[in-house]
């Protein structure tokens, strides 16, 4: 006699912005390999159904339904099959849910007061994840009764491209709610990193921060043209960090001696770049006006849906070699 199906894995999506239908869109196309998903999305917005089937065809890559003469159809059959669902009442949108993942404004009132609703009415061994941008689970969970629920899981953007997922829990959270986090990502083929602590802005976004205010500071200083430092980065060690990050990629460059003889070879000058290194900040400086209109006169508005078809290629080609 055969086993019982697993019951399904109830996905609840709270806002339908780019990061929430790039969610729904990578659960879409990648189900688990045990058991099904069911999405039902939670946004306020009026016409949420006609902005859904505009937008969610775009980041579908049709590999679950081969046949569908189009990807509006195959959103538009998600939407009659029951596998994706509307409810614009926050109780019942939550009720049966697996997951719950917030994706709403980046405002810690709004996610700070969101977080004791849903614990209200969602059910108690449903996982909890917020994935903002920088404003910490810890913060976030001021205002709940069991504050350790909750955990962040940010992405790489857009999440349904980019394996990386950021997982931050707080120093109160459940392990088991970080094990069943990590176990549900990998088992979608995502590429979940936990972080030992919390901090501003998680790791990805501190390093990817990092590089733009020396690019910014490179520009505004006359150095190079905002294109010029865009070909430099996509020549060098934009493919290279595909394949090795920064430890391993000067681990590399330091030969037998690894990093160590790396910074024993051109450790003063990797000091002086530091300590020339710019300063810009927001809303200082002058920078912004220049800056953006080079920019926009560069590149006007960038066709992301081809940005994000060659993403895919190249984390493809990585990863064919890494197995190989």
């Amino acid at each position: 006699m055969a086993a019982p199906s697993p019951p399904p894995t109830r996905i609840t999506l709270i806002g339908a912005g780019t990061i929430g239908l790039s969610f729904a869109a990578l659960y879409l196309d990648r189900p688990p390999k045990s058991n099904p998903i069911i999405i039902t999305i939670h946004d306020t917005r009026p016409d949420i159904e006609d902005y859904i089937l505009k937008i969610l065809p775009s980041y579908l890559t049709n590999t679950g339904e081969p046949h569908a003469s189009s990807n509006q159809d195959l959103v538009t059959k998600y939407l009659s099959n029951g596998l994706l669902n509307i409810d614009s009442d926050l109780p019942s949108a939550v009720a049966r849910a697996s997951i719950i993942q917030e994706q709403g404004p980046e405002n810690l009132a709004f996610k700070a007061s969101l977080w004791p609703e849903i614990e209200t009415h969602c059910p108690p061994a449903c996982l909890l994840w917020s994935s903002t941008s920088g404003i910490p689970a810890s913060s976030q969970s001021s205002n709940m009764k069991d504050p350790t629920r909750l955990l962040v899981v940010h992405p790489w953007n857009p999440p349904h491209v980019f394996p990386l997922l950021e997982i931050v829990p707080t120093p109160r959270t459940n392990p088991e709610m970080v094990d069943r986090t990590l176990s549900f990502l990998r088992s979608i083929d995502r590429i979940p990193i936990l972080l030992r602590k919390e901090t501003t802005g998680f790791v990805a976004n501190r390093l990817a921060f990092a590089l733009l205010r020396e690019a910014i500071h490179l520009v505004s200083s006359g150095v190079a043209s905002p294109q010029d430092v865009d070909m430099i980065v996509q020549n060098s060690m934009g493919p290279r960090w595909a394949i090795a990050g920064p430890f391993k990629s000067y681990q590399a460059g330091g030969g037998e001696a690894g990093l160590e003889g790396f910074f024993k070879n051109i450790g003063g000058t990797v000091q002086d770049c530091w300590d020339d290194a710019g300063r810009v900040n927001v809303g200082e400086g002058g920078w912004e006006e220049d800056l953006f209109r080079q920019t926009k006169e560069a590149y006007g508005v960038v066709d992301t849906g081809k940005r994000d078809e060659l993403s895919r290629r190249v984390l493809d080609a990585a990863k064919e070699d890494s197995i190989g």
